[in-house]
């Protein structure tokens, strides 16, 4: 080593012999012996360059389920101490029993160790040592732990801790780390740098791996954890045969008795009869015994009754189709939150008896998406600034499968189809929709009276009914080559509109702007045909489905109905929506305006709370004197008793029977160019 590579060093003052800085005689003075490294701004504070240096303990440990708490804390207290300088004393000790990939914020706030018999006096964790080195009276001048992965397991938190100590003027330092006052400051920072990129490797590629291993377990078709409500564990010999030697096993599902009819039931009433959580708990609590209400883990949340959240978590439950799926929620790194479906690990195949189809929990899972963000039931919005409620809120539907929107427009109630305000960059997915399509409620109320007064209620009602089945095949034919014929004509005049612009494109310059946009224009009406084309397509199909027409014994439900004349447009509205939800109303207005489509399901077992719900209607006319128009009529029990229902709850859509017919009723379509002044006739076409 030459004379320039050599640390350069104050010689000792005269007189100070082995004396260090705490000890030095008043009154001496003179160069103290430390090194260029030791006394520079960016070496280590003032306190570790004397003699005698306090010291804070700490440490970390994982979980009971990953080791041994109380032996790894005492081994990490022994490897501490034989790494600190003869003048170092350990003062003080704080540690935690808590997994080291915590938020920061988080860390140091639980009691895990107080389940351990742990014989070192704790003066706190890691929280409580900031805490105290914030302090001017704290009892350390140092901070030690085993390695720098016992203060975090990752980076960015290790360096947060490092630098709030540093702010303190308290040094930390690790036990494998080389501990040194006079060395170069960047080499230990080097060292430290890698260290903790290390430990955060090692963890990250840790659980990466175990995850893996997850993946195959659950793709397999293995159960993980509990079984799932209406499901019970089937034990397996593990494959691995040394850890078969253990005693260790592997699970499978099987249906649980009665749990797994109660989730079966629970999915035909959501599916068959379109019924809520609130319902369907209220239906399972009338009989405990053949329902179980399901248990929590450890019994201690447990109700002992069936309430909304425990029927939904078993309607979203894709175990219940037979696969085994894992990842549905983030238990550890979100606390629980349900994560996207993207993200869920399916079995490749089948691998326990399902006790829901699969068509049936996508068909659920469909119909929550609809209603995603609209909440049900009719009532008044509870924000203080409502003003008004629509009558067939959540009952009316565009042809291209939105929802239609209540809105006021001049003092009247609208329902509205707008998709371009939540489908932009996406002008393709609702090829040929008018921009904005708007009905009048009063038009509507009108359609739904004169459907139920002719074709619920009224004494001629299975005479149309069966008059208008006889020709259903004729009408769907013509309905389908009238489509056909309209596509066909949206076809020809794409084809001339892109013919325009080609010639145009061709006798332009290729890079003036013009021309380009052209270019953009001509792919717009490309995407345009080429969705026509796969309608046409698809209606030209020779095996293309047809209409679902009611047997005879479907039509028979109707005669179970009360003969009623009832005028709906002049009833409460509570009563309305009352009947409207229990005979499961539903209104599809065409997307290019031309007619809508009634459609309600007479399930056999409500069939008298359709019929009091009409007959309360009409009492409460009868009560209030007859209104102007058709005239109300006591109710009259129709022949023949209502049929009881032996079979499964429902049948398959459409519902026991589809009521439908044509009526020539005129609706308004308001649309937004011509809010004020054009209309269009609108045919109300009702199965």
């Amino acid at each position: 080593m030459t004379s320039s590579e050599r640390v350069i060093v104050n010689p000792p003052a005269p007189g100070l012999g082995g004396y260090g800085l705490r000890d030095r005689p008043a009154g001496v003075s003179g160069p103290s012996g430390l090194s260029d490294h030791a006394v520079s701004p960016l070496g280590m504070p003032l306190a570790l360059l004397r003699d005698e240096v306090r010291v804070a303990f700490l440490g970390r440990t994982s979980t009971e389920e990953q080791q041994d708490p109380r032996q790894s804390i005492l081994r990490q207290l022994g490897n501490s101490k034989t790494a600190l300088p003869e003048s170092w004393v350990i003062v003080a000790h704080f540690y935690d029993v808590e997994s080291g990939r915590m938020e920061l914020d988080r860390r140091g706030r639980g009691e895990h160790y107080d389940r351990f018999d742990i014989p070192i006096a704790r003066d706190g964790g890691i929280a409580d040592l900031l805490d105290e080195a914030a302090r001017p009276d704290r009892r350390f001048d140092v901070v030690i732990c085993e390695s720098i992965a016992r203060v975090a397991r990752r980076a960015y938190e290790g360096l947060s801790v490092e630098r709030d100590l540093e702010r303190c003027e308290v040094s930390l330092f690790a036990a494998n780390e080389t501990i040194s006052v006079s060395g170069s400051r960047a080499q230990r920072i080097l060292q430290r740098r890698i260290n903790q990129s290390v430990a955060e490797y090692e963890v990250l590629n840790t659980l990466e791996q175990s995850w893996g291993g997850l993946c195959t377990h659950v793709r397999e078709g293995w159960n993980i954890g509990k079984p799932c409500y209406g499901y019970k564990a089937k034990t397996f010999r593990h494959p691995n045969p040394a850890k078969a030697a253990k005693g260790l096993t592997k699970t499978r599902l099987e249906p649980d008795g009665v749990r797994g009819e109660t989730v079966t039931q629970i999915a035909s009433w959501a599916y068959y009869d379109n019924l809520g959580g609130d319902a369907i708990a209220n239906l399972l609590n009338l009989d405990l015994e053949k329902h179980p209400p399901p248990v929590p883990p450890g019994a201690v949340r447990a109700r002992g009754v069936w309430s909304r959240s425990s029927v939904y978590d078993i309607l979203r439950n894709p175990k219940y189709t037979g696969y085994q799926v894992y990842n549905r929620r983030a238990t550890r790194s979100r606390r629980g939150k349900v994560n996207d479906p993207v993200k869920w690990v399916w079995s490749l195949e089948p691998a326990h008896e399902p006790l829901v189809p699969k068509w049936m929990y996508d068909e659920l899972a469909a119909r929550r998406q609809a209603k995603k963000g609209s909440r049900t039931g009719g009532e008044r919005n509870v924000h203080p600034q409502t003003k008004r409620t629509y009558l067939f809120r959540g009952m009316v539907f565009c042809s291209c499968g939105r929802r239609m929107i209540g809105v006021p427009r001049h003092g009247r109630s609208y329902y509205l189809c707008r998709p371009s305000n939540t489908n932009r960059g996406r002008p393709d997915k609702y090829l040929g929709h008018e921009k904005a399509l708007y009905f009048r409620e009063d038009a509507v109320l009108d359609a739904v009276s004169r459907f139920f007064a002719d074709r619920v209620f009224g004494s001629d009602r299975r005479a149309i009914l069966e008059s208008e089945l006889a020709g259903v095949d004729d009408q769907a034919a013509r309905d389908r080559e009238a489509e056909v014929q309209r596509l066909g004509n949206a076809l020809g005049e794409l084809a001339k509109r892109q013919d325009s612009i080609l010639q145009q494109a061709a006798d332009g310059d290729p890079d003036d702007p013009f021309t380009k946009a052209l270019r953009g224009r001509y792919n717009d009406l490309e995407k345009q045909r080429t969705g026509l084309a796969n309608a046409l397509a698809e209606l030209r199909q020779p095996d293309a489905p047809g209409p679902d027409v009611p047997t005879a014994a479907d039509v028979g439900l109707i005669d179970a109905l009360p003969y009623l004349a009832l005028n709906l447009a002049t009833a409460p509205e509570d009563l309305l929506r009352t009947l409207f939800e229990v005979t499961q109303l539903t209104i599809r207005i065409d997307a290019r305006g031309d007619r809508a489509t009634l459609e309600i399901t007479l399930p056999e077992d409500q069939l008298p709370e359709v019929s009091g719900a009409a007959e309360r209607i009409t009492e409460e006319m009868l009560s209030q004197g007859t209104p102007t128009g058709r005239p109300c009529e006591v109710a009259v029990r129709a022949p023949g008793e209502i049929r009881t229902h032996t079979g499964r709850v429902l049948n398959p859509l459409p519902l026991p029977v589809g009521l439908r017919g044509r009526d020539a009723v005129t609706l308004r379509d308001h649309r937004l160019p011509a809010v004020s002044g054009g209309t269009s006739v609108v045919r109300a076409t009702s199965w």
